[in-house]
């Protein structure tokens, strides 16, 4: 099937393209401009940019003479709105017009000496850059640095001067916890990168910059500790961003489609989250994170199914009992909601013989009077409350939970009353939308939204037969999926005992010596053994010591 798939989309893929669509997307989108002829005269140089850049109103082009008596004209370029104008204006303009020793200094020299001497020191912005060809000067202005232009002399000087409006650090709202850090990751890349600065102090620490998008050139980056992460795992990373040939990249999602081992997957395979110490614990464990500018998720790969369940929470909650109880808990609303309504319309259509009899009797004076079965019925309640949740999100957030609330228990109410539906069926819907909401990863939650209609389906037509083989497709499905090569069930299949300790419970740190071994991290061990905090003993004097 999955193959077939595959050949049907490479089939349209094929027929939709038009002539000249199959030359390859070059890796900058100023790659264009190095066929501009090449000119050291200053007047033709900014004709040229202004003929490239158009009309725009942010494109700030200030034309300067240096020097009292050489008088060598120059230019600064920026686009405003993306720049520190008080970095450009202290640290280049100042420099270049106003101080009385930079200008004596600069008397009777050549453009290539005062192209120079700006270099060394007079400019005193923290990163400087000579550069020379036109691609490069466009990727710079449209960067956020400010391009120093000297007449008669070809390179440029780019002056890294980034700086724009951007959200402060906040909370995640879809991620938030009761005991924890309240920081999470914003829409700017340099805040990001500090965040994980802060948590990781090692010199190991890695970030791997990547432009990829021929329009966007969206800067990504490949992050990990390089003495933990496999060095096969990170080479396979960079080689399949490296073979990205789109015109734009904008989010994780447009990145995770072309990451993913199989893109015709219900089922997440790239953990996404927005919580800079949940990254950081993965980078720890020898995992690699991708960074993308202008969003503020960010990816962990590789992952498996069990992540997906977990939540930054059990990490800061007491051990045993409560992280378990609560992933155990976890489990079983993943359950309910991939498989309740299946397993209703399963057993009120064909299985009426499991169903205690008094519960049976109720159930039937319940359906009395409603015109359709149980599939019908399930359908209806289903599309409907995916209505109001969509209806929800989509509403402004002072008014869309309200909404959703009201709506369900409204429409709920008159469905019963009408007879179009049971009682029975909308405790079932419910149960079944509370279960979702149970399960930390919206990926997978989305995907189990999916999965229910295929399996209602199949009770509605075989019963629980149906249900089981639906099961047993997603579990064969499931079991054959790979995150850049690590098995997307284990530690359960493949079985690793010394992993399991950490999936369905959450032991203290102090036993958790080792780090995933399906992670093939280059320093398995963790921390030292027998690390468990005791009391201090008292020897026959009665003295304390110290355990050893």
């Amino acid at each position: 099937m999955r193959f077939l798939l595959r050949k049907i989309l490479r089939i349209f893929i094929s027929q939709s393209k038009k002539p000249g669509e199959n030359k390859q997307l070059s890796g900058s989108n100023t790659a264009e401009f190095d066929n501009i002829p090449a000119t050291s005269k200053l007047s033709m140089r900014i004709a040229m940019i202004k003929t490239v850049m158009g009309s725009s109103l942010d494109v700030v082009i200030r034309e300067i003479v240096i020097g009292d008596e050489s008088k060598i004209p120059a230019a600064v370029i920026y686009l405003d709105g993306i720049v520190d104008k008080n970095t450009v204006f202290e640290h280049i303009l100042r420099p270049l017009m106003f101080e009385a020793q930079s200008i004596q200094t600069l008397e009777k020299l050549s453009p290539q000496k005062v192209f120079k001497k700006l270099i060394e020191n007079r400019l005193s912005a923290g990163e400087v850059m000579e550069k020379e060809n036109n691609s490069e000067l466009f990727a710079h202005l449209v960067g956020g640095d400010t391009i120093i232009l000297i007449d008669g002399h070809l390179p440029f000087i780019a002056v890294c001067t980034r700086a724009w409006e951007g959200r402060g650090v906040e909370e995640p709202e879809n991620e938030s916890t009761i005991r924890g850090p309240r920081e999470g990751f914003t829409e700017t890349l340099k805040v990001n990168m500090s965040q994980l600065r802060r948590r990781i102090k090692s010199p190991h620490l890695r970030f791997d910059s990547y432009y990829i998008g021929l329009i966007s050139q969206t800067t990504i980056l490949v992050t990990y500790l390089n003495n933990l992460a496999n060095p096969k795992l990170v080479k396979e990373i960079k080689q399949r961003l490296e073979r990205i040939n789109t015109d734009h990249i904008l989010d994780t999602g447009d990145m995770e489609e072309f990451l993913e081992d199989n893109p015709f997957s219900p089922f997440p395979q790239a953990k996404v989250t927005e919580r800079p110490d949940v990254v950081a614990a993965g980078l720890y464990e020898g995992r690699v994170a991708i960074l993308i500018e202008n969003t503020p998720f960010s990816m962990i790969l590789p992952t498996t199914f069990f992540e997906h369940l977990q939540a930054a929470d059990d990490y800061y909650q007491r051990p045993w009992f409560g992280a378990a109880l609560i992933r155990w808990l976890r489990v079983f609303a993943f359950n309910v909601a991939l498989l309740f309504p299946a397993i209703y319309v399963a057993i009120t259509t064909f299985h009426q013989e499991l169903i205690p009899t008094p519960l049976l009797v109720s159930l039937a004076g319940a359906r009395e009077g409603v015109p359709f079965p149980a599939l019908v019925e399930a359908l209806i309640m289903e599309v409907t409350f995916e209505l109001l949740r969509e209806a929800g999100l989509r509403l402004p957030a002072s008014i869309g939970t309200a909404v959703s609330i009201v709506g369900a228990l409204v429409l709920g109410d008159a469905a019963i009353r009408a007879g179009i539906v049971s009682p029975a069926m909308v405790i079932v819907v419910a149960l079944t939308a509370i279960s979702t909401f149970s399960i930390p990863g919206f990926a997978v939650a989305l995907s189990l939204r999916q999965m229910r209609f295929p399996l209602m389906l199949l009770a509605a037509t075989l019963g629980l037969f149906g249900v089981m083989f639906g099961l047993l497709v997603i579990l064969i499905h499931i079991t054959s999926l790979r995150s850049f090569g690590v098995p997307y069930m284990a530690p359960l299949a493949p079985l690793m005992p010394r992993d399991l300790k950490d999936i369905f419970m959450r032991p203290p740190f102090w036993a958790m010596n080792r780090r995933p071994r399906y992670v093939r991290s280059l320093d398995p061990l963790r921390q030292e053994e027998n690390l468990m905090p005791r009391p201090p003993q008292s020897d026959k004097s009665g003295e304390k010591k110290d355990n050893p």
